[in-house]
Parts: C-alpha cells; structure tokens; sequence
C-alpha cells in the first residue's frame, strides 16, 4: 500500500548510503516518493526510485514514475485458464507461468550520486 511505502520510505531517508529503492508495486513507490521528498531526499538526484505494475497513474506521480510494467489482462487470461484446467483435470499443475514485462524509463531514476556528493 502507499501508507506502507510511506513507512519504509521515512525509514529509507534516514539511511545516507541508500541511492535507489525497488518497490513491490507502483502505490508503496508512491509513498515511498512521499516520504523521501518530505524528509529532503530529491528523487532522482539522492534516491532512484522504481514501481512495479505500471498503473495508468505512475506518469502522473511526481516525478513520473519509472515502473515494470506487467500485463494485468495477460496475467488474469493465465490464471483463469489454470483454474479452469485444475477443475477439469481434478488437480493443480504443479509449476510458475512467466508473463512477460518490460522496463518503462520515466524521471524518477537517475545515475547515482557520487561519493563525493554530485551526480556520477
């Protein structure tokens, strides 16, 4: 969720060495973005930040969200099919059904910050 993005976000902020977060999804990087900007980390330039899902929000967050997008009707198609076969065969296939994703590149990841504290 946002709020427990928030949470690990004020955590994260505090934490000088830690340059870029990968979130489980795109509403904890939401919060995670809110935390960093309230405790005065600038996201890309301190911290990179990335989603997971790509929601139709994630290029309306601040800065526009870079995220991996995953393809949430590919991903319901598969998992209505497996049911439906565990029904008519009488068991589970046992296994992991890989949807494919892809990176989508928005403003919130940026080089590094060097150590000695301007960008790489």
């Amino acid at each position: 969720s946002a709020g427990s993005g928030y949470r690990a976000g004020l955590r994260l902020a505090e934490q000088g060495d830690c340059t870029a977060v990968f979130a489980a999804n795109d509403q904890m990087a939401l919060g995670l973005l809110r935390a960093l900007e309230e405790r005065g980390r600038r996201v890309p330039e301190d911290v990179s930040v990335i989603g997971f899902d790509d929601i139709p929000d994630s290029g309306s967050f601040q800065p526009p969200l870079t995220t991996v997008h995953q393809d949430f009707a590919e991903v319901g198609r598969r998992c209505v099919e497996s049911a439906l076969r565990q029904v008519r065969q009488g068991e589970a296939e046992p296994g992991t059904t890989l949807v494919p994703t892809r990176l989508v590149v928005r403003e919130s990841t940026g080089q590094p910050p060097s150590r000695e504290g301007g960008r790489g």
